[in-house]
């Protein structure tokens, strides 16, 4: 079978209610220029889950979408595997996403949710 490019890993469960985004105010922040990652330790089983936010400070619809595409693809490309199990990450989003390159992103993004406290 020829190889696709996709990733062979599954997909990352994401964050779904208000609620769970709340409960990851709670936890560690790791501030960073391009973005703020929120870190919570559920002490549950199961996979990690991640969530994003961009605000309306940000920019219009189109720009915060931008935003959010490029942190999913980071996510998906680099982070997902630097992801500890049972752990919530809401990712919220900087306009600078918009004009950084895309490798600055990644590795700054995998760099952040490595690092430990």
């Amino acid at each position: 079978m020829p190889d696709t490019g996709k990733s062979k890993c599954r997909p990352l469960a994401r964050l779904g209610t208000r609620a769970e985004f709340l409960a990851a105010r709670n936890g560690e922040k790791r501030r960073g220029r391009l973005f703020l990652l929120e870190v919570l330790d559920r002490h549950e089983e199961g996979g990690p889950r991640v969530g994003y936010t961009v605000t309306k400070k940000v920019g219009n619809a189109v720009v915060r979408n931008r935003v959010r595409r490029r942190l999913r693809e980071a996510v998906r490309l680099h982070a997902a595997a630097d992801m500890v199990p049972g752990t919530d990450y809401v990712i919220v989003g900087r306009r600078e996403i918009v004009s950084a390159p895309f490798a600055d992103i990644a590795a700054e993004l995998s760099r952040r949710i490595r690092s430990r406290r």
